[in-house]
């Protein structure tokens, strides 16, 4: 399966090169480092929007995984150049669904799939919170 690597208008693309501390015994890289790359990427997505870390500390509210899922279609290897695509596919009152796709860059392979469902809490107490409307506008849901 290849993927256009046009970006997605309300996605972000994530770009990132394998590197020799990511490989297995396999000589690929071992899956836990694709699930640490949809992170990465999700976290820079939230930064570009203007979201950063330390502007969710300022609400007293932050996202936390509720559940990952991820297929493994394709093996990266060292030096590949992968795009970790990201998009918000579902934005609820307390939760939202993020999607990915993560591509080698050099033949637009997809390489693996993966969805993280989040769910908004308060930083202190970590109970569930409101998403509130201005973060909420921040990442426009892509049907896709």
């Amino acid at each position: 399966m290849t993927a256009d690597l046009t970006a997605l208008a309300g996605g972000f693309d994530h770009h990132h090169t394998v590197t020799p501390a990511e490989i297995d015994e396999l000589d690929h890289v071992n899956n836990l480092h694709y699930l640490a790359w949809t992170q990465t990427a999700a976290k820079a997505h939230s930064s570009a929007v203007g979201w950063p870390f330390a502007r969710y500390r300022e609400l007293g509210a932050t996202w936390v995984v509720r559940s990952h899922a991820i297929e493994y279609l394709r093996a990266a290897r060292l030096g590949d150049d992968v795009v970790v695509r990201t998009w918000v596919a579902e934005m609820g009152k307390i939760h939202s669904l993020r999607r990915y796709q993560i591509v080698r860059a050099s033949d637009a392979e997809v390489l693996a799939t993966a969805e993280t469902r989040w769910v908004f809490v308060k930083i202190a107490g970590q109970s569930l919170a409101r998403v509130p409307e201005e973060l909420r506008a921040a990442f426009p849901v892509v049907a896709r």
